[in-house]
């Protein structure tokens, strides 16, 4: 029999792994077929389908009572094989399981908790076909004959399951915290600025009770671009040189896998005729994904594509972070959407952004509630951050807890 051992090894734990046929050390039940007309809206068993583990929150039912066999209950390993795939532990419930649905009933060869984490880490071996395209399913004497690496003792299979459980269970609880913060967010955006037609948020400090007073952007500030850049300026090293997907991208937090830059020569030669961006000034992207802003946070050189970006010149006139979550707002992204035009490519204008309308409080309403909003995005970042992290040790301790 044929034995290797995993890159990675809990202590006390030397001897080698062994490989079985999943079809020896576990059975695989098919799940109950349903015509559509036996798929009830209401009734007294629930039918669990691929798609209620994954985006499908609706359930079906059947008033049939039908053999044990066919039903899932709490801690059963269940395995989706049609359109979605991949092992789960059932945690309600409960419930008859669909066709496109096995149970895996494993021998006293195989700890649960590792068959999951197993059974996870090799789907997308099950899944690669002989010419290397994806395939629609996999079939059950398929998935019975298909050969995974085991250790003997099963100890060791529960301190591998037990471990990647936990880690599990933490990558989880990143993203709830996350979609909270995101959710929140999007939450104070809506009630912290003026929506259309009204002069008091619905939300704010107590402190604060005055109206806020409505504005265009061209009459507060500076709106233009800069001179133009030809692709014959572009260089590999010197002062950044952002494209509307480069500010796209790092509002998503992310970082442009092919950046570009120009010379200084080039950088202060059109700068002495444009300007150069200061402190609070934002960029607002004009073609593409419209209306994404950047914030000019430091005095660090930067340049950017003429027409596709939209320069205002803030000056000070507004706190910089409450300008900036303005942009992010529905008042000003709804004006943005409508004065792009209904044709097939809408942009964002140097006219439109003098245009802009924004609500505006005292300056010291806006200071508040820009560090409001800055201190929820860094908790955004963090928990993204971590999350990616995270994801990143699983899928390397995928790769060394166990036999490739």
């Amino acid at each position: 029999m044929a034995t290797k051992t995993p890159k990675i090894r809990f202590s006390r734990f030397d001897a080698a792994w062994e490989q079985r046929k999943l079809g020896d050390i576990a059975t695989l039940i098919n799940g109950r077929a349903f015509s559509q007309n036996e798929l009830l809206e209401q009734g007294k068993y629930p039918i669990l389908r691929v798609g209620n583990f994954y985006t499908n929150g609706s359930w079906y039912f059947s008033n049939m009572k039908l053999e044990e066999k066919f039903y899932a209950a709490r801690g059963d390993l269940l395995y989706t094989w049609s359109a979605s795939f991949g092992p789960h532990i059932w945690e309600g419930e409960k419930v008859i399981f669909h066709y496109h649905i096995w149970k895996i009933e494993l021998t006293e060869k195989l700890d649960k908790q590792f068959a999951l984490f197993l059974l996870d880490k090799d789907k997308d071996n099950l899944l690669s076909g002989s010419n290397g395209s994806t395939m629609i399913h996999i079939t059950k004497s398929g998935m019975e004959e298909k050969k995974l690496w085991i250790p003997k003792d099963k100890t060791e299979q529960k301190k591998i399951g037990t471990f990647l459980k936990k880690l599990e269970e933490t990558i989880t609880l990143h993203q709830k915290k996350l979609e909270h913060f995101k959710k929140l967010k999007e939450s104070l955006l809506q009630n912290m600025f003026p929506r259309e037609g009204e002069i008091f948020p619905r939300l704010r400090f107590p402190e604060f009770t005055d109206a806020w007073e409505q504005r265009k952007l061209g009459d507060l500030m500076d709106v233009s671009s800069v001179k133009r850049i030809h692709q014959s300026d572009w260089t590999q090293q010197g002062i950044p040189f952002y494209r509307a997907r480069d500010i796209v991208a790092y509002f998503k937090n992310q970082v442009p896998n092919d950046c570009l830059y120009i010379s200084k020569e080039k950088y202060e030669e059109c700068c002495a005729s444009s300007g150069k961006v200061c402190l609070d000034d934002l960029l607002v992207t004009g073609v593409g994904t419209i209306g994404v802003p950047y914030l000019i946070k430091n005095l660090e050189p930067l340049y950017f594509k003429d027409g596709n970006i939209i320069w205002f010149k803030n000056k000070g006139v507004i706190d910089g972070k409450f300008l900036y979550y303005s942009f992010n707002g529905s008042s000003i992204q709804r004006y943005i959407k409508e004065s792009a035009g209904t044709g097939t490519v809408g942009t964002y204008t140097i006219e439109n952004g003098r245009r802009t309308p924004i609500y505006l409080p005292s300056k010291s309403e806006q200071k508040q509630i820009g560090e409001l909003f800055s201190n929820l995005e860094f908790l955004v970042t963090l928990h993204q951050r971590k999350l990616a992290q995270l994801k990143k040790l699983k899928t390397c301790l995928f790769n060394n807890l166990f036999v490739n």
